[in-house]
Parts: structure tokens; C-alpha cells; sequence
């Protein structure tokens, strides 16, 4: 095994622990939650070297950058590949034909050219639904930060549900950046309180995944209900180059 599989290893193997003791630290079972290694930014080689230390779930935030490392690994056959950045309309087709899972379905606009592409490629795409508990602008999502306005979003998410080639799992969201994990706490139970809300109005949705929590606050979000975690620099290290406009 080489130096560079052994290290990821070791911080692969580190994260599922502390995923493990805060999942007990909340009452919940380690299982309940999966590791998405974020390998945005890295070469081909980096993510063939996490795929190689264990890891079953790999995130990609570019489609044409995460398409290149599906195609060049497409020996690990068992690997889940998992959009979670924000897509492009004109880049729908590509997550629609290659990935496995969405995490960052942000607008009504993309469910629909991604559900078109599906339907396409004889494929359904398992997917989350983004929202902007935050209120930052630099943010994907729909609108979610004030609570008084969350029923304005029940048209476009029933629309959603509707669409025949994709499955909505429940939703993803990416708190302000703060100086602690511990900052992140409101906005993660907020996004729980969302899918609750949008659970009594939709009761037959399947909104059983919640996708918040990443290198600097995975742990809070375990213990919040996080069902994936998406880390990348705690485990791969440093992003080693400049990403994709």
C-alpha cells in the first residue's frame, strides 16, 4: 500500500470514529450515517488512492471534473459518485448520465432539465433538495433563512416530488461559515425543523436524508441528525488545484 493510500487511511479511518462517538454521544447508530470523501480540487490519483483506503462514497462539486474521475475509475465499480456543488443548467446532462446521487439540487429550473436528461438516459437520480437556511447570498438553494416565509417554497417543491425520473431524499444545506463547529448548530437544527415542517405538509415524501456537516463541523452535525457528511480536506488533504469556472 503506498505512503499516500496509508495516510488517507489513517484520516479516513480517524473520521468514521468521530462520526461513530458523536453519533453515540446523541443517541444514534454510527451506521445511520455515511462519509462522503470530498475529492473536488484533487487528481485523479488522490481519488483513486481514497477509493483504495476504504472510502465507498466519493463527493464532487464540478461535473466536468468529477465525469473525468468517473470515467478514469470506472474499474471501482462499487463506488457511489455524489454530486454536491452547485450544477450549471447547461451541465445538467452530465450529473443525469453519470453520478449516482445529488446532493445540491438547488432550483426548480435544474429538477426539471435533470429529470428530462434522466428520463433520457433510462436512469432515475436519487436527490436532495439545497436550501439557504443562512440567507447568504454567495448560497445555492431556495430561500429557507425565515422561517414565516417557508411555506412560499411548498409550489416548487411539490413540483418537484412530481417529476417521474427523480427521487427525492430529503435535503442538503451548507451553514455561514463560522469560527467553530459549534456555530453551525442553529442552522443544522434549523434545516431539521424544515424537513419536519415540510414533512407535515407532504407526508407520503420520502425525506429520510439530511446532508449538512463538513471538515470543520461534522461532528455537530452527527449529533443534529446529519445522515451524510461531506469531508474533504480532514481526510485528502489541501485541494491541489484551481477548480473549474
Amino acid at each position: 500500500m503506498s505512503e499516500l493510500v496509508n495516510s488517507i487511511r489513517e484520516r479516513y479511518l480517524g473520521t468514521l470514529d468521530k462520526i461513530a462517538t458523536a453519533a453515540k454521544k446523541a443517541g444514534r447508530a454510527p451506521e445511520a450515517v455515511r462519509l462522503v470523501v470530498v475529492t473536488k480540487a484533487q487528481p485523479v490519483e488522490v481519488a483513486r488512492a481514497a477509493i483504495e483506503a476504504g472510502a465507498g462514497i466519493l463527493g464532487e462539486n464540478y461535473a466536468e471534473e468529477g465525469v473525468t474521475k468517473i470515467q478514469s475509475l470506472r474499474d471501482f465499480s462499487a463506488v457511489e459518485w455524489h454530486m454536491i456543488g452547485h450544477v450549471q443548467s447547461r451541465k445538467a446532462q452530465l450529473v443525469a448520465e453519470n453520478f449516482n446521487f445529488m446532493h445540491s439540487l438547488d432550483s426548480l429550473k435544474l429538477a426539471k432539465r435533470l429529470d428530462r436528461f434522466c428520463g433520457d438516459a433510462g436512469r432515475t437520480l436519487p436527490v436532495l433538495l439545497e436550501f439557504n437556511v443562512g440567507g447568504e447570498e454567495s448560497k445555492s438553494g431556495w430561500e429557507a433563512s425565515d422561517e414565516a416565509r417557508w411555506p412560499e417554497v411548498l409550489g416548487e417543491f411539490a413540483e418537484v416530488l412530481a417529476l417521474p425520473n427523480l427521487r427525492v431524499r430529503g435535503l442538503m444545506s451548507m451553514p455561514p461559515l463560522g469560527e467553530t463547529a459549534e456555530f453551525s448548530r442553529p442552522y443544522f437544527q434549523k434545516v431539521r425543523k424544515l424537513r419536519d415542517f415540510l414533512l407535515e405538509q407532504f407526508p407520503q415524501a420520502n425525506l429520510s436524508e439530511l446532508s449538512i456537516g463538513t471538515s470543520s463541523d461534522f461532528e455537530v452535525a452527527v449529533e443534529e441528525g446529519a445522515t451524510f457528511v461531506r469531508v474533504g480536506t480532514a481526510i485528502v488533504g489541501p485541494r491541489t488545484y484551481a477548480t473549474e469556472v
